[in-house]
């Protein structure tokens, strides 16, 4: 039995990194998400423009980061307790019901109160959908390919969240307005629902997590957690894990608002830079998982991921800033985010690495940090915005914060297994 697997299913036959076993989920992945990122291009300035606040915008994002991070964490337990295409399936659910009090009962009535709650309690939805995925794929990928494989889930991911949900609603509010979109978002999720149910094949879990008691159920959700304290290099990648995304994340809460209101873009000239920003990803996604499972996952994390990332993540701002209007140089700039952003593909391989007999368990923490990742950057635009201070010093936080991600890597142990070491 090899140490990476655990004996809870075979490994799946890859080819050019991707387990061919899961195709069709890879594929149910990037509809789904579709579905799940249409309103982010438009989602800040329609509230914007109904009169809220930068703060107000800003809050509706941070709740919904938090449930997102509380979701993410416990998916990877459940996942392997109950099997990942069920814990899909009901992410698909829930984030259809929720997405439609969202629509009918909040923007369509204007209702401040409701959008809060209900893409707060909707936050709960995809990360139940993406990391049920997440668990499979890890669990059918031999160790030395999942940096691979998991930067096809990424690619995935983008495909839909970033390429085909941004430009799906460039062109879709301008003709037939933001609700509509909204509601057109609901099939995409329901596609990708179906396509979970229909054409992922599972192995069952494993025989120790069936046949435990409840209790123990819960020790093995929790374990992520007790792991983290257990291992200082857990713990560190997990604070690394948190930082990663901070632009990903924080930059849709204010950008929008910044290039449209203050430097004259239009709103579908945004859409388009933002969506080039995702365009380039599902190729960088790939390519990084490759490279990295070759010449090092925390080298090219370190140098390309998080000190790139901060120069980027400047650039991205100040660039725009000093050629107003230029849509070009915004699309290099966004080019250059995405570059840089990509190459943390194999923090999702670092984590079932350095705990190889509780993998869900890892990928629980892995899912712990992304989700935090969700909330830390529109957290810290919220506490900026709070202290009255612009967007320049939101932008100068972010680098700060991946200047110190990189720094942190350092003190990481490699668990990079070589290529002889599994099948």
């Amino acid at each position: 039995m090899n140490a990476f697997n655990n004996g809870a299913a075979p490994f799946s036959p890859v080819r050019l990194g991707m387990p061919v076993s899961l195709f069709w989920g890879y594929v149910a992945m990037a509809i789904f998400m579709t579905g799940d990122g249409i309103e982010l291009a438009y989602l800040s300035t329609h509230l914007f423009s109904t009169g809220l606040s930068e703060k107000q915008v800003s809050l509706v994002f941070t709740l919904y980061a938090l449930t997102a991070a509380l979701s993410s964490w416990l998916s990877g337990g459940i996942s392997e307790i109950f099997g990942p295409r069920k814990i899909m399936l009901t992410g698909a659910a829930w984030w259809i019901l929720v997405h439609a009090v969202f629509v009918f009962f909040g923007i369509r009535a204007n209702d401040y109160t409701v959008i809060l709650a209900s893409y707060c309690l909707r936050g709960f939805a995809y990360p139940l959908f993406f990391y049920g995925f997440y668990v499979l794929v890890v669990q059918r990928t031999p160790g030395h390919r999942l940096a691979s494989a998991t930067g096809w889930i990424w690619s995935m991911f983008t495909i839909g969240y970033g390429i085909c949900a941004s430009f799906l609603a460039g062109f879709a509010v301008p003709r037939i307005g933001f609700e509509s979109t909204l509601w057109l978002s609901s099939v995409f999720a329901a596609v990708g629902g179906a396509m979970a149910v229909f054409l992922i094949k599972e192995a069952p879990p494993p025989a120790r997590l069936v046949a435990s008691r409840w209790s123990e159920k819960l020790q093995e959700i929790a374990r992520g957690l007790t792991l983290m304290i257990e291992d200082r290099s857990l713990f560190l990648a997990l604070i690394a894990r948190v930082l990663c995304n901070v632009s990903l994340f924080g930059l849709p809460v204010f950008m929008p608002i910044y290039f449209v209101k203050q430097l004259g873009y239009s709103t579908e000239e945004w859409s388009h830079i933002w969506g080039v920003f995702f365009l380039v990803q599902p190729l960088t996604n790939v390519l990084w998982g490759i490279c990295g499972d070759r010449v090092g996952w925390l080298p090219q994390m370190r140098w390309v991921g998080f000190f790139g990332s901060a120069l980027s993540t400047l650039a991205f701002y100040h660039l725009p800033s000093a050629f107003p209007g230029n849509v070009w140089i915004a699309m290099g700039c966004a080019l250059l985010l995405a570059l840089t952003l990509t190459s943390f593909v194999p923090m999702g391989a670092i984590f079932p690495m350095l705990a190889p007999e509780h993998k869900g368990a890892a990928v629980s923490l892995q899912n712990l940090g992304g989700g935090l990742g969700n909330l830390i950057g529109p957290a810290v635009a919220t506490l900026m915005f709070s202290l009255s201070l612009g967007i320049g010093a939101v932008i100068l936080a972010f680098s700060v914060l991946y200047v110190l991600g990189g720094m942190l890597t350092l003190f990481i142990r490699n668990p990079q297994p070589s290529v002889t070491a599994t099948p």
